[in-house]
């Protein structure tokens, strides 16, 4: 804790306790002062950092101060959408709280013993901080379950439709704030689709294939891009998930383009590029964006199995001159790895590339200095040689 990371691991506790999301004073062997944290007596992550402060009070005027300034800092950052996160948990000094815009809405997650005690004052302080009255509580990750928290969801203040639209870049896209992957949507690839929409309007991309489409921000932003850049090409979308596929097919629609202009799979996508493999179909764009195949670093070996995979397959089926947009959302894998698993992956596919660009969240998904977890969403931009 020296170095200010926030998280304590139940093997590093030698004595003591306290009761859910309890205030603690943390100190070395020697009882020297080196936190502030909530206790968690049910998580591996035994206590979370609120301060390395010792003077400072962890009370109610804290957490109030830590969310405006939070929410302040957005203003800072390069944001063209009203979708956006306002506050990213550890990077923000909240660990466990997750909050997101969407227009006049918001969506909170509360994930940790620590932020469900002091839900109610945190409440009032995003409120009072972003000026808005409709805001819902989406505490169903499986991460409250290590913290023996049972699910809650629906609206804690206010009440409206769950069904909302947001304006990213030069396209708008529909969200489900109840049934949405978590708080309802992606907005952390926001500035990766805007990329994607920009290769797609330079290169002029005929055949672009979106694996792990989800509800299409890949598909929009690829179909915005080759409008833009006069040459209107197809754009293939797969995913496992029937209703997700019908609100990216809605999507599209909203943004004006043909339905001709796209085909949606409902399927499996390794057993596809097999498919598109041995049929000798290839694209001049791929999209690899999988789900978390590594939560923590105990799965690596299994996920890098997996990654390895899909980039292997989907290398062969990328034309000579064609762009691979991958990436890794899992915290057991980190940038550095993942640049070896794609290599790997190449390797064995017999494709070179040039590595274009390293990606990463949007800034509204900060990674701090202290808190290189953070860095959760790595890509590659790889031009195929």
């Amino acid at each position: 804790m020296q170095r200010r990371h926030p998280w304590i691991f139940e093997s590093a506790i030698a004595r003591g306790g306290a009761d859910a999301g309890e205030t603690v004073r943390v100190e070395s062997s020697e009882g020297k002062f080196l936190a502030w944290a909530a206790f968690s007596p049910s998580s591996k992550i035994r206590a979370r950092a609120w301060s390395f402060d010792e003077a400072q009070r962890i009370d109610a005027a804290f957490f109030i101060a830590a969310v405006a300034q939070a929410i302040s800092a957005r203003a800072r950052f390069d944001i063209n959408s009203d979708g956006m996160r306002l506050i990213h948990g550890e990077s923000d000094g909240l660990p466990g709280l997750i909050v997101d815009r969407y227009g006049d809405t918001l969506v909170a997650q509360f994930l940790f013993a620590g932020v469900e005690r002091w839900k109610d004052v945190l409440i009032g302080a995003i409120l009072a901080a972003t000026g808005l009255t409709k805001l819902y509580e989406r505490s169903d990750a499986s991460s409250r379950a290590l913290e023996a928290l049972e699910p809650a969801t629906g609206w804690l203040r206010g009440d409206g439709p769950t069904e909302l639209t947001i304006q990213e870049h030069d396209w708008r896209l529909t969200l489900d704030i109840a049934e949405g992957h978590k708080t309802g949507f992606y907005l952390d690839q926001r500035d990766s689709r805007q990329k994607m929409a920009r290769y797609a309007q330079r290169l002029q991309f005929q055949r672009v294939l979106n694996c792990f489409s989800y509800t299409g921000g890949f598909t929009v932003a690829a179909l915005a891009g080759m409008r833009a850049g006069g040459s209107m090409g197809h754009v293939t979308s797969i995913d496992s998930s029937g209703p997700a596929l019908e609100r990216a097919a809605a999507n599209v629609a909203l943004n004006g383009f043909a339905p001709e202009c796209v085909t949606f799979m409902d399927a499996d996508v390794n057993a596809s590029l097999r498919q598109f493999a041995a049929q000798g179909q290839s694209f001049d764009c791929i999209v690899l964006d999988p789900p978390k195949f590594a939560p923590t670093a105990a799965h690596a070996d299994r996920a890098a199995r997996a990654y390895k995979d899909i980039n292997r397959l989907a290398f062969k089926i990328l034309e000579p001159g064609g762009v691979l947009f991958t990436y890794s959302c899992s915290g057991g894998i980190n940038a550095d790895l993942f640049h070896k698993i794609v290599a790997s992956a190449g390797i064995d596919a017999g494709v070179d590339g040039y590595i274009s660009e390293r990606l990463g969240g949007a800034p509204d998904h900060p990674m701090t200095v202290n808190f290189p977890e953070g860095e959760y969403l790595k890509g590659l931009v790889i031009l195929r040689k």
